[in-house]
């Protein structure tokens, strides 16, 4: 046993904050990956007119998401984030290399792939899900808003780095240049995994079970001043019995009740618009998009989703910078009008001017997502961890947690099948007249968030809730 706290004392706060970072690298490899190996992928296996098999298997991960966050919520609970974190990382590693080695055996290849992918996806879902509680409960209070940037930029620094690897690869063989695009997302997976081998679990879970000693002894390895312990303590204690006392009075009905419903729609609108704007098209798409712009074979544009990945990066950045100088509202009513305009304009120039040249709708793309990047991209996440109440909070979350991979889904799996039938302008400016209800959205049903504490936005909720039922015809 002294051995053991031996080796937990000398795990400082960086190491922790890197490793709960770098889940979101997990996470973000795995968005961008198939961006890459996808082109080569079609070619091997002659999908290239197969646009639902295509489909599948790029949101089959997202379809295993929605599953496996709500699942691994719930028996975080019941073992500790940090099991259930290095559960999701085998799981993680096994099916990366399954998808790796898929075995060539025709059309039934694809449905093999899709099933691995979806299984990939629940890790996928469970690790989006446990490294930022995991992180948020070892966090000091001070730095639990910031820690929401950074894990947004650990997100989209590991989509940037599995487009690198894409780049990497693409002189190889086809049949090997995917495989291996695929298969190397076991080596985040491991790292992850060895890492938090090291780390402790969270305080919050020890004083569930019981073990006040042993979360004591963990707050003291990442706490500086003694003198807090105490308190703080006290105050996951107190926090912990709000909580179940409200789980016991609460139940999905709740959610819908008027007292909450408005924050609720609030909340889970944000989380579904994120997705339905279509950034994920972009972002598993972005070569196959170049080629049907500009002729040029997927394989050999994939500098683009690197290109893209910067701005990303970038953006997330400049988020961190901006994201306590500006209302929540008006960052995202910001950035979604001018996203909205960003699809919508190319299919107006090019009703108008019928040879434009074809990048331009490339050019586009690249201010859609740079305005995505550091408004709708990370805001959706802090608005949802700031605006439920309390008594609602649990649900409330996985609900919207829900919704946006269901999003994520339906816009990888319908895009290549909306490309197939109508051109890319016209399907951009679909998803451009989304972004745009998404601006009418915010600024009609969505409560300012900053600088207000909960209680006062969930006081919003509960007067909006009065003004309903006094005015039912509204």
């Amino acid at each position: 046993m002294n051995v053991m706290a031996k080796a937990e004392k000398k795990i400082s706060s960086a190491f922790i904050y890197f490793f709960g970072s770098f889940g979101g690298i997990l996470f973000g490899y795995d968005i961008g990956v198939m961006t890459g190996a996808l082109p080569f992928l079609q070619a091997d296996w002659h999908l290239e007119n197969a646009a639902s098999l295509v489909g599948w298997i790029t949101s089959a991960v997202m379809f295993g998401a929605i599953f496996g966050g709500a699942l691994a919520g719930q028996l975080s609970d019941k073992f500790g984030r940090r099991k259930m974190i290095l559960m999701s990382a085998i799981v993680f590693m096994v099916f990366s290399v399954l998808s790796g080695v898929s075995p060539d055996m025709g059309e039934a290849s694809a449905y093999y792939l899709i099933i691995v992918r979806m299984l990939l996806g629940l890790a996928v879902g469970a690790a989006s899900a446990l490294v930022p509680a995991y992180m948020s409960e070892m966090a000091p209070a001070k730095a639990r808003g910031r820690l929401s940037g950074l894990n947004q930029t650990m997100i989209v620094s590991g989509m940037l780095l599995s487009y690198v690897v894409d780049f990497l690869l693409k002189d190889l063989p086809g049949e090997w240049a995917w495989r291996l695009m695929l298969g190397l997302a076991a080596v985040p997976a491991l790292i992850l995994f060895l890492g938090v081998l090291r780390l402790p679990e969270s305080p919050r879970f020890l004083l569930r079970k019981g073990d006040e000693a042993q979360a004591r002894k963990v707050l003291s390895y990442i706490r500086k001043n003694p003198a807090d312990i105490d308190q703080e303590l006290a105050s996951i204690k107190e926090t912990a019995k709000e909580e179940q006392q409200a789980n016991q009075k609460t139940s999905w009905s709740t959610l819908f009740s008027g007292k909450y419903r408005y924050l609720v729609i609030a909340g889970v609108g944000v989380a579904a618009f994120q997705q339905f704007q279509g950034a994920n098209a972009i972002f598993y798409y972005i070569p196959l998009i170049v080629q049907k712009a500009t002729g040029q074979a997927a394989s050999s544009n994939l500098m683009w989703p690197i290109v893209q990945g910067v701005i990303l990066v970038i953006g997330s950045l400049v988020y961190m910078w901006i994201a306590d100088k500006f209302n929540r509202r008006t960052l995202l009513m910001v950035g979604g009008a001018v996203m909205g305009l960003s699809f919508i304009l190319p299919a107006v120039i090019n009703w108008m001017m019928p040879n434009m040249n074809p990048m331009t709708i490339v050019v586009f793309l690249c201010i859609y997502v740079a305005f995505y990047s550091f408004t709708w991209a990370p805001l959706t996440w802090v608005l949802v961890g700031e605006i439920f109440p309390l008594a609602i909070r649990g649900r409330a979350s996985g609900l919207a947690s829900s919704f946006n991979w269901i999003g994520s889904w339906l816009v990888g799996l319908i895009f290549p099948i909306m490309t197939a039938s109508m051109p890319q302008e016209a399907v951009f400016a679909i998803f451009g007249i989304i972004c745009i209800l998404g601006v009418i959205f915010v600024k009609t049903c969505v409560p300012e968030t900053r600088g207000h504490t909960l209680e006062e936005i969930e006081e919003q909720g509960t007067n909006r809730g009065r003004v309903k039922a006094s005015n039912p015809e509204n």
